[in-house]
């Protein structure tokens, strides 16, 4: 399908909009795919505000190169691109689960705040966990001090208590 002169402006336009507003953008190569695996995987993304676009790889080096990112070879052959508007691990999350289960994806790198990112970056950055599950572990790691302190300030009445109720209990046996 041919574009003409206005048509492909408007797309180097769009590709510059959501470069600046992405935090990072993930590059996969395609192929023998369907539209219904691609919206699937642009619902996905959508979860984690992020956005999803099979881009024209000329058009896209244009709108890189406009918005001072470093030029790579990434757009050599067919590609899509996940935008990472929201949050990065999760898109990663997401492209890197399609990726393991579908064979129409491969990942071929990507950037991070304009920093070019290696493909084994990308699922090392997927591996990581949730935000949930850092501020849980943060949450417990905060937590467990506090915790053993009050313990510690509580163990002296207790064992005082504790002393008191048996010094009571051997009064009480010989009135008895």
């Amino acid at each position: 399908m041919a574009f003409t002169k206005e048509e492909k402006k408007a797309l180097v336009g769009q590709y510059e909009r959501l470069l600046k507003d992405s935090h990072a953008i993930f590059v996969m190569s395609y192929s023998k795919m369907s539209m219904a695996n691609v919206n699937a995987v642009r619902s996905a993304a959508r979860e984690f505000g992020g956005e999803i676009h099979v881009v024209k790889n000329t058009l896209m080096k244009i709108a890189l190169k406009n918005a001072g990112y470093v030029d790579s070879d990434l757009f050599n052959e067919s590609s899509v691109v996940g935008f990472a508007l929201g949050d990065v691990p999760g898109l990663a999350k997401v492209l890197n689960k399609t990726i393991k289960e579908e064979s129409f994806f491969a990942l071929k790198g990507g950037y991070l705040e304009k920093e070019l990112m290696e493909p084994k970056q990308i699922v090392m950055l997927a591996e990581l966990p949730s935000r949930e599950q850092v501020r849980a572990q943060l949450l417990a790691l905060i937590n467990t001090p506090a915790t053993k302190l009050v313990r510690t300030i509580k163990e002296p009445a207790r064992g005082l208590a504790a002393v008191l109720k048996a010094y009571s209990e051997k009064q009480a046996a010989p009135a008895a």
